[in-house]
């Protein structure tokens, strides 16, 4: 799971929680929006904080160079014009959901390098532009462990 430079503390606190329940690794790309020794991000992610797979970037081309040996890219996006549920991600050994920024996304340059990667939420009501970060991150995060284990999970 990939934040690219996320803004807002409460969101990545979130997204550390579902994180370490799924068993994903966190990876922020700096800059962040707020410092990472704030108790609101602590908060957040609760008491589970200190044991999120935590990784930080100084900036995108360094985690960029890394990205082949992490796995598949997926980049979320309200500009895709494929929908999580069109997407095969379950398929290979790693996949890699990338987010940007609560208030802009992703930088124009990664929608350009990287347009066939990109996958977008279903919404159903025109009068939303977009989920919030933490939502989307709960939600792509269980698709994919839904598509890898189809119904292994399901209660007996």
């Amino acid at each position: 799971m990939v934040l690219v430079h996320p803004e807002i503390h409460w969101n990545t606190g979130n997204a550390g929680r579902t994180c370490l329940a799924t068993g994903a690794t966190l990876h922020l790309i700096e800059p962040l929006g707020f410092s990472l020794d704030e108790k609101q991000v602590r908060r957040a992610g609760l008491d589970y904080w200190e044991h999120v797979d935590l990784r930080v970037w100084a900036d995108w081309e360094t985690f960029e160079r890394e990205l082949p040996a992490l796995g598949e890219p997926y980049f979320f996006s309200t500009k895709a014009t494929t929908l999580l549920w069109d997407a095969s991600l379950g398929a290979g050994d790693s996949v890699v959901l990338i987010f940007g920024r609560e208030t802009g996304g992703l930088p124009a340059a990664l929608h350009e390098r990287y347009r066939e990667r990109f996958i977008g939420m279903p919404m159903l009501s025109p009068r939303v532009r977009s989920l919030n970060l933490s939502t989307s991150v709960g939600v792509a995060v269980y698709e994919v462990l839904r598509q890898r284990a189809g119904n292994a999970f399901a209660p007996e």
